[in-house]
């Protein structure tokens, strides 16, 4: 199926995925999970979350295997790959035009209506945790699907908050209340601030947690989008060429912002970004300068790190 394993698309924390093909044709994913992580839990989480979920900007699991140390998830191909090789950090304009803001914005939109499912239309909450380019896959028409659910945490309609005994995450991506309850409960709120700083680094063409700026104020990435946005920069670097593609970029910026504020009760659920995105720009206010907040550098690509 698999081509003797011989067809790489990637590799992470989380193993190492191939492409491979059924019987029938049917172009598949093979993501071949580390048996030696957390002793399957991951596989199980991922296994858990994801068999609850049906909705078209959500991945389809086919299948799995778990036999002693081989554990195997099957998924449908994603011939686009990821949106992160959309995001080019190096030349963010030949990025931008690539894909277009339109395109970019309705993929922005789509990841939106899968993290809406999850949270509210789901019989069993989950909250994913781990929302960032790397696991927005892509299809054929660009219509994303929410991916890798190793990190995913379900619980009950009625809980409104979650319980953990460890950080979850990816840095850059990762909300303040998961590292310390100083700044609230941890809650599907965390996806909120994760889906903000994915946005914001759309518009920003870099990663987040890697931005080179000149003076100390501006190292914090949302605070150097908040400036632009104060001067009603247009951000031409990054592809934008007419009065449209500024209205898309400055209206995504403005609801990434809101969804990275400090507090988790002041973020909005991912029901009213879905309003925010898709009203008119002229209803969106700017949020209140973000605090600065730097996660502790501890965690590397997609993991767990206790907090006894």
């Amino acid at each position: 199926m698999t081509n003797f394993f011989k067809d790489k698309l990637g590799q992470g924390g989380y193993g190492i995925v191939y492409k491979g093909k059924l019987q029938d044709g049917h172009l598949v994913a093979v993501k071949v999970t580390q048996a030696s992580k957390g002793d399957g839990e991951e596989f199980i989480n991922e296994v858990a979350s994801i068999s609850r979920t049906s909705h078209v900007n959500i991945v389809t699991l086919l299948g799995f295997c778990l036999e002693g140390d081989k554990r195997v998830l099957i998924y449908d191909f994603m011939v686009n790959g990821s949106l992160e090789k959309f995001i080019n950090h190096k030349n963010a304009s030949q990025a931008n035009q690539q894909l277009g803001w339109n395109k970019l914005y309705q993929i922005l939109v789509g990841v939106a209506r899968g993290l809406e499912y999850l949270h509210r239309g789901c019989n069993t909450r989950i909250v994913h945790f781990d929302i960032k380019p790397h696991n927005i896959l892509l299809d054929a028409d660009f219509s994303p699907k929410i991916s890798d659910f190793g990190l995913a945490k379900p619980c009950t309609r009625k809980e409104s908050n979650v319980s953990l005994l460890e950080a979850r995450g990816t840095i850059g991506y990762i909300a303040p209340e998961v590292f310390s309850r100083n700044f609230g409960q941890v809650s599907h709120k965390s996806d909120v601030y994760s889906y903000g700083m994915m946005a914001l680094e759309i518009v920003g063409g870099r990663k987040n947690h890697e931005a080179e700026m000149s003076s100390s104020s501006e190292k914090y990435f949302p605070d150097w989008i908040y400036r632009h946005l104060e001067l009603d920069d247009e951000f031409e670097l990054n592809g934008v060429t007419n009065a449209e593609q500024s209205d898309i970029m400055r209206q995504i910026a403005i609801v990434g912002l809101w969804c990275i504020l400090t507090n988790p009760s002041d973020r909005p659920s991912m029901r009213k970004v879905i309003e925010m995105l898709e009203g008119p720009l002229g209803a969106l206010k700017i949020p209140p300068k973000p605090r600065l907040y730097s996660p502790p550098r501890l965690l590397s690509y997609s993991s767990t790190t206790s907090l006894a």
